[in-house]
């Protein structure tokens, strides 16, 4: 019997003992974080950077998210000013990434940035990440664990089905908590938000003293491209009931095929989005509805993904 591709192996000292002998030969490894699962790889070598984007077929301008346990590594990479310093304080470890000007001398491959001149960088909370990051002693470029434009993973078979045969192990660690990408914001002269995240903007307001302005045309960091999040199937927003053919993802007062929270808890909402379009991209329906969600606190970021998953 030939064995599965990628491997599924639990958390725990063998499983993490295993990813870091892989990450340490060149190659990525799928791991949770407590946003979604991440593909993480050397940041600091070309060619394992390289693997992630050939394996996710990710476009080689859209950089890379890099993960460090804590913020002394993160500054040994990027300078900080007072507002980074903050926010760094205030959230980390969590689900905030910064978008900081990369150190001269860090040893960060080009392929992360993408060539800009500034690094997105974050400490994760999730215990096997942060056991991953132990183990390797390295820096971890780490975007979705999935091909590139798809529904994001928060689930070890999500990875398994979208990157079947293209990476060698997949650490399970059950569902993450999260269950949306994180917070990123760009932190200089005007801090502004680049991502809708957990953390809302009202929060990272409230820590520098100052309003966040908005994300220029340009691609600064992942999750900026218009069409991302995607299932293969059509997608329609802001459905009271479906149409012929559609499978219902519901909220609060619409029911469904399924839902995001029944009793309209948005935090519960986001740790299920992603799951919920899995099931129904998976359904036998052939396309997609979703109730409306209020566009209030991480329901910013839930319809953030919505929208993005639903451009053709």
């Amino acid at each position: 019997m030939t064995e599965p591709n990628p491997r599924i192996l639990p958390y725990g000292e063998a499983a993490i003992a295993e990813a870091a002998t892989l990450i340490g030969a060149g190659g990525c490894v799928a791991t949770p974080t407590e946003t979604v699962y991440g593909l993480a790889a050397d940041a600091t070598n070309a060619d394992a950077v390289a693997g992630i984007y050939a394996a996710k077929g990710r476009p080689s301008f859209n950089p890379l998210i890099v993960h460090v346990a804590g913020r002394r590594a993160a500054e040994a990479i990027a300078m900080f000013d007072r507002d980074a310093r903050a926010l760094a304080d205030a959230f980390w470890p969590g689900p905030l990434t910064l978008v900081l000007p990369l150190r001269p001398d860090a040893s960060i491959a080009g392929l992360v940035t993408a060539g800009l001149a500034t690094i997105a960088i974050r400490v994760p909370q999730h215990r096997a990440m942060q056991a991953l990051l132990a183990a390797t002693g390295k820096p971890l470029a780490a975007p979705s664990a999935n091909a590139s434009g798809t529904i994001s993973p928060t689930r070890a078979e999500h990875v398994a089905t979208s990157l079947s045969g293209r990476i060698p192990l997949v650490i399970d660690d059950g569902a993450t908590s999260g269950g949306i990408e994180s917070t990123i914001v760009a932190v200089g002269s005007q801090p502004r938000l680049l991502r809708p995240g957990p953390i809302s903007a009202a929060d990272i307001e409230r820590e520098i003293g100052r309003w966040l302005g908005e994300a220029g045309a340009g691609i600064e960091a992942p999750g900026q491209l218009a069409s991302h999040y995607a299932p293969r199937k059509p997608l329609r927003l802001n459905a009271s009931a479906p149409h012929d053919g559609e499978w219902l993802i519901g909220f609060g007062d619409v029911a469904g095929d399924d839902t995001l929270s029944a009793g309209g808890d948005l935090t519960q909402a986001a740790a299920r989005l992603f799951d919920a379009l899995h099931r129904a991209d998976a359904s036998d329906r052939a396309a997609i509805a979703v109730a409306p969600v209020p566009e209030e606190g991480i329901g910013i970021a839930i319809n953030d993904r919505l929208r993005r998953a639903a451009v053709r």
